[in-house]
C-alpha cells in the first residue's frame, strides 16, 4: 500500500479518462451509486458511457457469486464511445464482488474494498478458504485501499434510531461520498439529490446524507490517498444535454413522433426484461400524445398495436427475445395486412429465458427470417443509447411511409447503458409524414384498398371514413379489391409485390460510410450495439498507423446499396459480433465471394476493444 499522505501535502492530479466499477450484492445499491456518480460526472461536463450489469434474480441470496451487481462508468475529457474495457478503480463491497471482478481491474489500478464484509460467512459463500486480502501478491499488483465501510457507516449512524438492517443499506452512500471526494465532485449538489430522493422518508434522507458526508470526509482526513483527481470537461458540441439510457431514448423518440405529427402514438406491450422500461417511460408521456396498454401477454400486446394501426394510430410494441418469438405470427399479420407498425426488440442472452439481464445480438437472423411464409420486413438497429431516440423516429417514419411493420433492434447493453444526449432542435428531427386516404380511388368510384402507388404502397384508410369501407385480415386478399382470394396467381403476385415494396425501402437507406482509408488491408464491419467498441478499436489502430477502416450498418434490411463495393475494397473484412456470427453468415449469403473473418463473443458482455485490436493486429 502507498505511504500515507497528509491533507496538507495532498495534491489534485488531472487525468484524461477514468473507468470506475462499483460492485456488491444486488441489495447493496450499486446501481443507485453508479447512477448518482454518473449524474455528477455529467454535471461536471464529462463525456461518459455506462454499463449497468446486474443479476436476473430480483433478490439473489446475499453474498453469492451469482448475486453480484455491478455498475461501470467511463468518464472523460474527450469523446468516448464505450464504458471502458477494464476499470481503473474497483469498489468492491464484499468477497463475492471482489472475486468476480478483480480479474478485470487493470494492473496497478485502485482497489477500494469494504473489509467489514470479509467475514467468515461471506468468505465461505464466495468460495474462499482464507482471506484473499491477506495475499501479498494483491498489493503488488494493485493499489489496495482497505476500508471498513460497514463499521464506518455504523459509526456515522450511531444513535440515529435506525435498525441494523436500515443502517447496512446506507453503506453505498459511504462509497459514493468517498468517490465524490476522490474525483472532486460537487458534494452539496449530491446532498440536495439525496434529500429530494428520500423526501418522503426524512430519517432515511438524514442517514444517507450523514453517511455520504462520512465517506467524503474519510477521503479528506484518512491520509490514505496521496492525491485526489480531476477530469476536465469534454469539448462537446454546444447545446443542452441530459444523460439518457437507451430505453428512455426509445420512449422519447416515439413521443417526439407524436408531438411532431399531432397523431396519437399507441404502445401495446407486455413487460419483459430488458425492454420493460420502454413501457414504463412511455406511460409517463400521456401529455405528449402517447397512449400505452399493458397487455396480458406478448401476443395481445402486438395484437392491440395492429388494431390501433388499423384505426389510424401510429402503433408500436416492445419486447425482448422470447417475446419476439411469440409475436412472430402477428408480425406476419401486420405484413399481410400492410399496416404500419414498429416492433422494438431489446435483445438479450438466449435461447429461451437464457440470460435475461445480459446483452446479446443473437436475434438478427430471427428478425430477418423468423416468420412463416414469405414475410420480409425492414430491419434497422440502434448504435448507442442516444441513437435509440433517432432510431425510434426513423423506424416509425419508414413504417408509415411504406405501410409495413418495421423491426427496430436494440440490446440490453444499449437499453440500460447511458450517455450524454444533446436535446435537438425540432427542425433537426427526422420528418414523419402521415397520410390517410380520404377519397375513393377506383375508376367506378369504389375504394380499392390494395391499389398501389408507384412505390407499391397501398393506401391507409381509417375505418369510419365514408365511402372507404374495407376489411383486412390474415387471409390473402385480391390485389385490388381486398376481397379474400385463394387464386394462386394472385397470391404469387401479392407475395412478390410485398417483398418488392420492402426492397424499395432501400431508397431511404443511406450509403454506408467508411471511417478511415477507402481501401486497404482490413475493414471492421459492425452493426447495433458493437458500434462503440469497434469504432474505438479502429481509431486506436489507425493511431498506430495501421491500414484499418470501420463501417457501421444501421440498416440490416434492406442493406445499403454501396455495401458490396465497400466490402470488396479491402483485403479482409472483420465482423465483430456478440453472437456466433449471424451478420457474417448474412454477408456471405448476400455478397458471394466475400468471406468475413469472424470475431465473436457470447458471454453477455460488450466486446472489449483490446481483445479485438489484438485479433486485428494478427491479420495485418
Amino acid at each position: 500500500m502507498s505511504t500515507p499522505a497528509t491533507p496538507s501535502d495532498r495534491k489534485i492530479e488531472q487525468v484524461d479518462t477514468v473507468t470506475i466499477r462499483f460492485v456488491g450484492d444486488s441489495g447493496d445499491g450499486m446501481q443507485l451509486t453508479g447512477t448518482e456518480f454518473t449524474k455528477a460526472s455529467a454535471l461536471a461536463g464529462n463525456d461518459l458511457a455506462t454499463f449497468p450489469d446486474y443479476p436476473a434474480e430480483i433478490r439473489a441470496p446475499a453474498g453469492s457469486l451469482f448475486g453480484v451487481s455491478g455498475y461501470q462508468l467511463n468518464f472523460s475529457s474527450r469523446d468516448i464511445h464505450t464504458p471502458g474495457d477494464a476499470p481503473d478503480v474497483l469498489v468492491a463491497m464484499n468477497p463475492a464482488a471482489f472475486k468476480t471482478n478483480l480479474a478485470d481491474l487493470k494492473v496497478g489500478g485502485m482497489l477500494i474494498v469494504n473489509t467489514g464484509a470479509f467475514n467468515a460467512q461471506n468468505l465461505e459463500k464466495a468460495g474462499y478458504k482464507s482471506n484473499p486480502l491477506d495475499d501479498a501478491a494483491l498489493k503488488q499488483n494493485y493499489k489496495v485501499f482497505a476500508v471498513d465501510i460497514s463499521a464506518l457507516t455504523e459509526a456515522a449512524l450511531q444513535g440515529s434510531g435506525l435498525s441494523a438492517k436500515e443502517i447496512a443499506r446506507c453503506k453505498n452512500y459511504f462509497a459514493l461520498g468517498l468517490m465524490f471526494w476522490l474525483y472532486n465532485r460537487d458534494a452539496e449538489h449530491e446532498i440536495g439529490n439525496i434529500n429530494k430522493k428520500f423526501a418522503k422518508k426524512p430519517p432515511i434522507a438524514a442517514a444517507n446524507v450523514a453517511v455520504f458526508k462520512a465517506g467524503y470526509n474519510f477521503g479528506e482526513t484518512s491520509e490514505l490517498f496521496h492525491a485526489s483527481y480531476e477530469v476536465p470537461a469534454a469539448k462537446l458540441a454546444p447545446g443542452v444535454y441530459r444523460n439518457m439510457t437507451g430505453n428512455y431514448a426509445t420512449a422519447l423518440g416515439f413521443a417526439a413522433v407524436a408531438r411532431q405529427t399531432g397523431r396519437q402514438v399507441f404502445l401495446g406491450s407486455y413487460p419483459i426484461t430488458p425492454a420493460t422500461e420502454i413501457l414504463q417511460e412511455m406511460s409517463n408521456l400521456k401529455e405528449d400524445g402517447v397512449v400505452t396498454f399493458q397487455a396480458e401477454d406478448e401476443i395481445a400486446g402486438i395484437g392491440s398495436a395492429i388494431g390501433a394501426a388499423f384505426g389510424g394510430a401510429l402503433a408500436c410494441t416492445s419486447t425482448s427475445g422470447p417475446g419476439l418469438a411469440l409475436k412472430s405470427e402477428m408480425i406476419g399479420l401486420a405484413c399481410i395486412t400492410e399496416l404500419p407498425l414498429v416492433i422494438v426488440n431489446v435483445q438479450r442472452g438466449g435461447p429461451s429465458t437464457g440470460m435475461p439481464t445480459k446483452t446479446e445480438q443473437a436475434d438478427l437472423l430471427f428478425s430477418l427470417y423468423g416468420r412463416h411464409g414469405e414475410c420480409p420486413v425492414p430491419v434497422l438497429a440502434a448504435q448507442s443509447p442516444a441513437d435509440c431516440f433517432y432510431s425510434a423516429m426513423e423506424a416509425m417514419k419508414i413504417a408509415v411511409k411504406w405501410m409495413t411493420p418495421v423491426i427496430l433492434l436494440t440490446d440490453g447493453y444499449l437499453a440500460n447503458g447511458s450517455e450524454p444526449f444533446r436535446i435537438p432542435d425540432p427542425s433537426e428531427l427526422p420528418k414523419v409524414k402521415v397520410s390517410y386516404q380520404t377519397a375513393a380511388n377506383g375508376e367506378a368510384g369504389e375504394f380499392l384498398p390494395y391499389k398501389r402507388d408507384a412505390k407499391l404502397v397501398r393506401p391507409w384508410a381509417v375505418p369510419g371514413t365514408a365511402g372507404l369501407e374495407h376489411r383486412v385480415g390474415g387471409l390473402e386478399k385480391d390485389s385490388l379489391s381486398g376481397m379474400v382470394s385463394y387464386d394462386g396467381a394472385n397470391h404469387e403476385k401479392m407475395v412478390r409485390t410485398r417483398a418488392q415494396k420492402v426492397a424499395n425501402v432501400v431508397e431511404d437507406v443511406p450509403d454506408v460510410k467508411v471511417s478511415g482509408p477507402e481501401k486497404g488491408k482490413v475493414l471492421l464491419l459492425s452493426w447495433g450495439g458493437t458500434y462503440g467498441s469497434v469504432r474505438t478499436t479502429a481509431e486506436a489502430l489507425q493511431a498506430e498507423g495501421k491500414s484499418v477502416a470501420h463501417a457501421h450498418l444501421r440498416w440490416l434490411n434492406p442493406l445499403p446499396k454501396n455495401l458490396g463495393a465497400v466490402l470488396r475494397s479491402y483485403e479482409k473484412v472483420v465482423i465483430p459480433e456478440v453472437n456466433a456470427g449471424q451478420l457474417a453468415f448474412y454477408v456471405r449469403a448476400s455478397f458471394p465471394g466475400v468471406d468475413p473473418v469472424q470475431f465473436n463473443r457470447i458471454n453477455g458482455k460488450p466486446i472489449k476493444t483490446f481483445e479485438l485490436a489484438a485479433a486485428v493486429r494478427e491479420l495485418l
